[in-house]
């Protein structure tokens, strides 16, 4: 633990677990022991990301595009 109180979760715990940065934990007391758990009802990774997408796209431009066209679109072609 650091001066801040912070605690760094092993890489193959956060993989078992499926933690990923952002999401939001809770430590409790358990007779005893420390234990973190997801929050319940926060948001997931998906959510959180398309959270901050939202508003920055234009559908209006790419309106009509074949599949082939966004895939050049998006591959800078």
């Amino acid at each position: 633990m650091n001066s801040k109180g912070q605690v760094t979760i092993p890489a193959v715990l956060r993989a078992r677990h499926n933690l990923h940065e952002g999401d939001e934990l809770d430590v409790v007391d358990d007779g005893g022991k420390l234990c973190i758990i997801r929050r319940h009802g926060s948001d997931t990774r998906g959510q959180r990301l398309v959270r901050g997408m939202r508003g920055h796209g234009n559908a209006r431009d790419t309106a009509g595009m074949s599949t082939d066209e966004l895939m050049e679109l998006l591959r800078g072609e």
